[in-house]
């Protein structure tokens, strides 16, 4: 099976959508029928299909099909991964990096597909901790590697824009299976690599 990346909104949820952003409009005391509003409800519909896709989308079969055998056994790093989510609790945005990490055991998958299958959780209802998770486990069950490593930065809006209000606060969350939770070596390796700059311009 071969991953292939559509874009595709249902007219019917669409169009469902729309209408119940109409009502929003007008409880927060907007005129959905003015000019600069006419169309917004349809596209927020769209914007709000196209952010939660994820749920279209299978993170597993992503990783699957581009699997190969490979006798390699060292560190594999995807890092600055951008990321772009939906905060469950606000429906509010929260943005930033994941860096990922295997030590592959016989099987290694084709390095697109891991900021891939990252997109796939992010573009869901989330929160960072449940997406951290995700990822790892993700990459656990699809290709058995001998450890796995995920790192999470990211800046929250619902803590920017409302509640405390603090603008310049980071998230950082993280999990580690296998070597990478049992030898503090290859962590610090690990956490070497995510924070330095190899390639210089």
């Amino acid at each position: 099976m071969r991953y292939k990346k559509t874009e595709f909104y249902d007219p019917k949820t669409t169009k469902k959508l729309a209408k119940n952003y109409e009502s929003i409009l007008s409880l927060i005391g907007e005129d959905p029928t003015r000019e600069g509003l006419k169309d917004s409800p349809e596209r927020i519909a769209q914007a709000m299909l196209f952010f939660t896709q994820g749920y279209e989308q299978n993170p597993e079969e992503i990783i699957k099909s581009a699997m190969f055998t490979e006798d390699y056994k060292q560190m594999v790093v995807v890092k600055d991964i951008e990321i772009y989510s939906l905060c469950e609790h606000h429906l509010v945005p929260f943005l930033g990096k994941a860096h990922v990490a295997y030590i592959p055991n016989e099987k290694i998958c084709g390095l697109s597909k891991i900021p891939r299958m990252v997109e796939a959780y992010a573009r869901r209802l989330q929160v960072q901790e449940r997406l951290t998770r995700q990822v790892k486990e993700c990459l656990q069950e699809t290709l058995n590697p001998l450890g796995v490593a995920v790192v999470i930065e990211a800046q929250h809006l619902c803590m920017c824009m409302r509640g405390v209000q603090k603008q310049n606060s980071i998230t950082t969350t993280s999990y580690f299976s296998g070597a990478f939770l049992n030898s503090e070596s290859t962590r610090n390796e690990f956490m070497q690599l995510i924070s330095s700059d190899l390639i210089k311009s």
